[in-house]
């Protein structure tokens, strides 16, 4: 600004210049003209007062007067050294020693010193810089678990080519932080630079991870020697930089790792198992198990590892008998025989076996965490319930006559399809460990069960979350919670509703069996994905999950049909948005034909398939509902099922050995 001797101010014109890159240029940084008056002093920065003498000669025209040409840089003096300092105190100037040293030196303009500037290492210094801090930054956003995106910078660094800068502190913030969640994101995060790194070619990013090369460093990972685990990985990763199709594989191992580690991470839950000790039941009599569905009303994926730990969760679900059933159940008796029996039955207990495993050996349980492999969730559940020490020196039958004078058989059955939705896989493991810790001897709460079933499904590597178990395995309405720490904690308050309105939601309720198979193929895979790099899109949606969560459990205790009906909607645009494609078209042609006559409706679990569950306007309104999709074309075969909110939850029985003495309902559901 500009000052004359009456302490008017008179107008400054600034005019910045320059495109892209060119703030990093000093040219134009300093190209906006200061146009002054003729009026004869000048303040800098509201301080003491330059003289124009000292800025410009006094033959130069008064319209040449600007920043560019103003002497304003003191780069030599007749007595002194000059530092840095003798340019900044211009900031924030003050009289005295420093103007008279500044007005001592040989001053230069800017105009005068650019001829001497290099300006292409000028701008590759502050283009390091530029990358320096953004190492900087990574360290912060990682260590101090900040919801910001790393992937616009690990995109510049690709393109600038200061990527492997970027991977150092990437690997150097893995093995030192000490914390697996914070490692298993930093992996994460260098498996997006690879991916970019590939530049769209390579192949897809989803894959196995099971080269033998790698196969070192996940060993060290799963021991719990994170750091050596990093370094061998980062050793390994250099031989895979080569072209696109190697990159994109490294990517996928580097997945595979923070996979590990996220499991670790969830693990910790353990430490919230509490198993006591109860009557060991006489041989060969049966401890069965019967649970109900649940249905999620609303904030799933909220619940699923790392967003649960790293964000906090809220889930409210709901445990459903599916008309008039206990749909999910499993029961374990002990044998004389030192051997593990596994069984799967068909829709009910009498139907026939579907498949039947012996295992007489610890190698036969070795393939425990390989979810596909035959009886996979059984063997995990003996190894995690702690019936079979695995590994051990002690052989299977050994251990089996130390500890239980002979071996076990499982039967497990369900009555609702693969792919229901409905949280089969997760309530049937709680089901099983519920029946092997009872036919053990032991005791274990709800609350054990559900921390024990997360243990479960990570040693089984499909990494689910809990609001299945949770939905399964306590009775009615609920609201579920995790804190974004570990350990992962989850607690769980009982909904409560006005007297009478559990029967108004029984007579509202609907499930609708949509005919399409629910596929989860790498759908997990790419929500985790997305978390990771903390696409805005995917934090705001996961922020408005928990929102949602928390407004229809408020809407429950209203006892608010239309309100609980809005939210339903809600959860499943946020669905939609957590994972693009989960609504097949057939389904689309189904929730268009119900709209008008539903408050709202969801597809249960991730969507893509299994069941729609819809909230009616009017009460017991199932033939409605069948009459309007049967006139609806391109469905499919699809039904309509009752649904009863189950408010005593899950039983566990010592039935002896005639099973026939067990007095649940078998009807056989039709689907």
């Amino acid at each position: 600004m500009c000052q004359d001797g009456t302490g008017d101010l008179a107008p400054l014109r600034v005019a910045a210049m320059g495109r892209c890159h060119d703030h990093l240029n000093p040219s134009c940084i300093l190209a906006a003209l200061w146009k002054l008056s003729s009026r004869p002093r000048v303040v800098l920065m509201g301080s003491p007062s330059i003289r124009e003498g000292d800025l410009w000669d006094a033959e130069m025209p008064q319209g040449s007067r600007c920043l560019l040409s103003a002497r304003l840089f003191p780069v030599l003096h007749a007595h002194e050294a000059l530092g840095l300092e003798d340019v900044l105190w211009l900031l924030a100037p003050v009289a005295g020693k420093r103007l008279a040293r500044w007005r001592a030196a040989w001053r230069m303009s800017w105009q005068e010193l650019l001829p001497c500037l290099d300006k292409a290492a000028e701008l590759g210094a502050r283009q390091a810089l530029f990358f320096l801090q953004g190492q900087h930054k990574v360290r912060r956003v990682l260590l101090e678990r900040q919801d910001s995106s790393l992937l616009p910078l690990a995109r510049s660094a690709v393109h600038e080519g200061y990527h492997e800068a970027l991977l150092g502190t990437l690997d150097e913030v893995a093995s030192t932080a000490g914390d697996a969640g914070i490692a298993a994101r930093a992996l994460a995060c260098i498996a997006e630079v690879l991916g970019c790194m590939a530049r769209g070619e390579g192949g897809l990013r989803s894959g196995p991870a099971a080269n033998r090369e790698w196969a070192s460093a996940f060993e060290r990972l799963e021991s719990g020697d994170i750091a050596s685990g990093v370094w061998e990985l980062a050793a390994e990763r250099q031989k895979w930089m080569s072209r696109p199709a190697l990159l994109v594989r490294a990517a996928r191992h580097y997945e595979g790792a923070e996979q590990i580690l996220v499991r670790h991470a969830v693990m910790s839950s353990c430490q919230f198992v509490t198993v006591g000790q109860a009557e060991l039941p006489p041989l060969g009599h049966w401890v069965q198990v019967v649970c109900p569905a649940r249905l999620d009303l609303s904030g799933g994926w909220s619940d699923t590892p790392p967003i649960t730990y790293e964000h906090g969760g809220a889930v409210v679900d709901v445990a459903v008998l599916v008309d008039g059933c206990w749909p999910i159940s499993a029961r374990v008796r002990r044998i004389s025989e030192p051997e593990l029996r596994l069984v799967s039955l068909g829709g009910t207990l009498q139907s026939e076996v579907v498949a039947e495993l012996v295992c007489r050996e610890l190698e036969h349980l070795q393939d425990y965490c390989q979810p596909h492999a035959p009886g996979a969730l059984l063997k995990a559940a003996f190894i995690c319930s702690q019936i079979v020490q695995f590994p051990s020196q002690k052989p299977l039958q050994v251990q089996l006559m130390e500890n239980f004078r002979g071996g076990f058989e499982v039967h497990t059955w369900s009555k609702l399809p693969h792919g229901s939705g409905l949280g089969t896989s997760s309530i049937l493991a709680g089901a099983v460990m519920a029946s092997l810790y009872r036919a053990a001897g032991k005791a274990a709460s709800t609350e054990s069960l559900i921390h024990a079933v997360l243990h479960l499904e990570q040693r089984l590597t499909t990494g689910g979350g809990w609001q299945d178990q949770v939905g399964g395995l306590v009775p009615g309405i609920k609201i579920g919670r995790s804190k974004a720490q570990l350990p992962l904690r989850v607690e769980v308050e009982e909904i409560q509703v006005p007297n009478g309105f559990t029967q108004t939601l029984n007579d509202h309720l609907l499930l609708v069996y949509t005919g399409k198979t629910r596929l989860a193929r790498n759908l997990l895979q790419d929500v985790v994905r997305n978390w990771y790099a903390r696409l805005p899109s995917a934090v705001q949606n996961v922020d408005a999950l928990v929102r949602n969560a928390e407004e229809c459990a408020q809407a429950l205790r209203q006892g608010n049909l239309p309100l609980i009906g809005k939210c339903l909607d809600c959860y499943w645009q946020q669905k939609k948005c957590m994972a693009p494609g989960c609504e097949p078209l057939a389904v689309g042609r189904m929730m268009d034909a119900l709209r008008p006559y539903v408050y709202g409706q969801c597809l249960a679990g991730a969507g893509g398939g299994g069941f729609l569950y819809v909230l009616t306007r009017a009460p017991r309104q199932k033939e409605v509902l069948h009459q309007i999709l049967a006139k609806t074309e391109g469905l499919g075969n699809f039904s309509i099922h009752s649904i009863k909110v189950d408010t005593s939850g899950f039983s566990v029985k010592v039935v002896g050995c005639d099973t026939e003495d067990c007095a649940w309902p078998r009807e056989h559901m039709a689907v």
